[in-house]
């Protein structure tokens, strides 16, 4: 009788604990994932705290399934980082999690030679790391990849004879696409339908960009994308351009500074804390990034 008790509280409590794990999963809120990265990664970029930032990654990823944003790659960097100075940031299995980040743009990544080398010194051949991005390839959702992929070309092809008429019409079609996908499939992040579909690129901004001309459509979309900002599906950055694109439409002061740029900003103040409440990193913080970003392109070259 007694084992059988014992048995029946061990089930219960394994229960308990996988259920509060899934809920803590779903209610992860990227929002704060992308403020204590701009914290960190700022501290790195103007004091040059290697060890302090390297201790803070490691903690923010126990707590979230990291991202590796672009032009930050935040992931990546506490890898590099932490190899460089002897630290523990899970060998292997660190490294296998981070090519599903680095795969929507492998054509490019592949010929990063330093992050090949990386991959080698703990035994991870270039062979291994094209097998484990055709995997990921595989996992990708085909008919999500073929809806985006009609409706990006939609979108450029009737911008490049700059007739309004057919702008007009396939920005609606493209609207009405969205709310599809959304309701079906969530949100056409990287992770489920890339960014390459062979030699054609389709980000997910431009489209999203172009929905704030149709009042419509963009006071749905100004709710529905936040959640997915959150969720971490959708990046800030590309919310934040279709907030600040609708606001010409109606002479709205700068929100985030995102689309119309820094220059004229009276009140830095205010767009710094807008941009904070949806995870963007500060001006001065975004202008260093992109500064250093540059700096990187060119080093390259």
């Amino acid at each position: 009788m007694k084992k059988d008790i014992w048995n029946y509280t061990s089930y219960a409590l394994i229960v308990i604990f996988f259920t509060l794990t899934a809920c803590k999963s779903r209610n992860l809120n990227y929002i704060t994932y992308y403020n204590k990265i701009n914290k960190i990664d700022s501290i790195f970029r103007f004091q040059k705290d290697t060890i302090f930032t390297i201790k803070q990654y490691k903690k923010i990823f126990r707590q979230y399934p990291p991202k590796n944003q672009d032009r930050r790659e935040e992931y990546e960097n506490y890898i590099k980082l932490a190899d460089q100075h002897h630290k523990n940031f899970g060998g292997k299995k660190s490294l296998y999690k981070l090519i599903p980040l680095v795969a929507p743009n492998w054509k490019y990544k592949k010929q990063d030679s330093g992050f090949i080398q990386l991959y080698q010194k703990y035994g991870i051949g270039r062979q291994e790391m094209e097998l484990k991005v055709e995997e990921w390839k595989k996992r990708l959702n085909q008919k999500l990849v073929d809806s985006f992929t009609v409706a990006f070309k939609r979108d450029q092809d009737s911008r490049i004879d700059s007739n309004y008429a057919d702008i007009n019409k396939n920005d609606k079609k493209n609207a009405e696409l969205l709310k599809w996908m959304f309701e079906n499939y969530g949100f056409p992040d990287m992770q489920k339908i890339g960014l390459w579909n062979g030699d054609f690129l389709m980000p997910s901004g431009p489209i999203l960009l172009h929905m704030a001309d149709y009042e419509e459509y963009y006071q749905y979309l100004k709710i529905k994308v936040l959640e997915y900002v959150k969720s971490g599906e959708c990046p800030p950055r590309d919310y934040a351009a279709m907030i600040d694109r609708n606001n010409l439409h109606h002479k709205v002061p700068y929100t985030y500074g995102v689309y119309q740029g820094y220059e004229n900003i009276k009140d830095s103040a205010t767009v710094n804390r807008n941009r904070k409440s949806i995870g963007l990193p500060s001006l001065n913080h975004a202008q260093l990034i992109t500064k250093d970003f540059f700096k990187k392109i060119k080093k390259k070259n």
